[in-house]
């Protein structure tokens, strides 16, 4: 760093372990992470993405060379030596967070570290514009949200990452779409606004290719919301803390606009009312891990 150099950094931690920043470097620097300095890394599966808002510069780690302009994005291992020099001022968001929070496989995420992404590929626009709004806001969110928030910002990432990594032998982009899709259902699956063209539109796909999707797992995006929801309805009536609720409350809390929609949907599934249900579970409270348990052993024997 050059005589008179300064600089600005601001955080917002969104989860443990997750934090979004923005970085105002002044001049020229060069910093440089020694291989003893990444030894000591205290988590060894720390990442970071930084997008570079304004400036030039490059950086270098695994033995790559990546030149760096305005709207650009990196991904980069905590863990490996790098180095990075910049003769202007720049600025930065930097998105940390732990490897397995990024849904690739391991290889994948290897093969995507410092690659530059193209800040003309939509998909990177997409997240940087995301990026940049969320460190506006972040602020005044109150925790849940900016768990949400930082959660949908590493799935643009994984969505933007499958346009940089190399062909990986039994790298299925597909399934990590499908992956990202259901996990988001699952964390939304009580909002009854739900639809799948908001599934869509958030993953940056058609409606067609959800359903397509789906499919390989043998059911609709439709379906898959419902039966989620019901699960948390059985959740809900197994525990004696709910058991004030009436039926209609946890109908609405899970996300169903109608109780008697719930309640068709719910003996369909599981051959008996919500009301039957309660009476015989609800006194020992030890139904949903197991219940929940089944379920995700029964669709990953379906993806086999």
């Amino acid at each position: 760093m050059g005589p008179g150099f300064c600089g600005r950094v601001a955080l917002h931690e969104l989860d443990k372990g997750l934090t979004l920043s923005r970085s105002h470097w002044g001049g020229p620097m060069s910093a440089v992470r020694t291989d003893r300095m990444a030894a000591r890394t205290p988590d060894g599966s720390r990442m970071l993405f930084a997008v570079q808002v304004a400036g030039r510069g490059r950086m270098v780690q695994r033995d790559r060379f990546v030149e760096l302009a305005a709207g650009s994005g990196i991904l980069i291992e905590a863990s490996s030596p790098s180095k990075w020099v910049s003769q202007t001022e720049t600025r930065w968001l930097t998105l940390r967070f732990s490897r397995e929070q990024l849904l690739l496989r391991d290889v994948e995420i290897t093969e995507a570290c410092a690659r530059r992404m193209d800040p003309a590929a939509p998909a990177m626009q997409m997240l940087a514009a995301y990026l940049g709004q969320l460190f506006e806001v972040a602020g005044g969110l109150t925790a849940p949200q900016r768990l949400d928030a930082g959660r949908a910002a590493i799935d643009l990432l994984a969505m933007a990452l499958r346009g940089v990594v190399p062909s990986v032998p039994g790298c299925d982009g597909s399934r990590v779409l499908l992956d990202m899709m259901r996990r988001y259902v699952r964390a939304h699956s009580a909002d009854p606004c739900l639809r799948v063209e908001e599934l869509a539109r958030r993953h940056n796909v058609s409606v067609s290719h959800v359903y397509t999707l789906f499919e390989r797992i043998g059911t609709t995006p439709g379906a898959y919301l419902r039966e989620q929801r019901l699960l948390a309805a059985q959740v809900m009536l197994s525990d004696p803390r709910c058991a004030r609720l009436a039926t209609p409350d946890i109908a609405s809390v899970v996300g169903f606009v109608e109780r008697r929609t719930f309640e068709r949907a719910f003996r369909r599934q599981y051959g008996m009312t919500p009301g039957d249900w309660r009476r015989q579970h609800c006194h020992s409270g030890s139904a949903p891990p197991a219940v929940r348990e089944e379920v995700s052993l029964r669709d990953d024997a379906n993806e086999r």
